[in-house]
């Protein structure tokens, strides 16, 4: 797989820039970092789980809540490759300092493998 994926992990992206210096909790061998609405990952909590080991993606959050609204979880990233996909799948927010970034989403991302699923009910989430 690693081979595989090697073009792919060595084309940098312009637009999805890391988070740069900051907090003590940034670290710099993760330096991408994504924000997820904490009521989004609270309710798809066990599919953002089996997504990201089906591909492989690194579930890691840093512990950081942001907020203007509403309240966001930060994750981070070793690679820029997964912390794109991981921003396209889980309709994330790019960060760049303390600031949401909106970059375009990438022509050539490559896809997900997602899990066949079904819903259970309105409230039991995804199994």
């Amino acid at each position: 797989m690693g081979i595989a994926r090697l073009p792919e992990l060595l084309a940098q992206r312009r637009d999805f820039q890391s988070r740069g210096r900051g907090q003590y909790r940034w670290r710099a061998d993760r330096p991408y970092h994504v924000a997820l609405e904490d009521m989004y990952v609270r309710k798809q909590w066990n599919y953002i789980e089996l997504v990201c080991k089906m591909n492989a993606l690194p579930f890691n959050a840093t512990g950081e809540r942001v907020g203007s609204g509403s309240l966001w979880c930060v994750y981070e990233f070793e690679l820029q490759l997964d912390a794109i996909q991981f921003w396209s799948a889980f309709e994330g927010r790019w960060l760049r300092g303390a600031d949401f970034i909106y970059p375009e989403r990438p022509k050539d991302l490559p896809k997900l493998k997602l899990p066949a699923l079904k819903k259970l009910g309105r409230d039991n989430g995804w199994l």
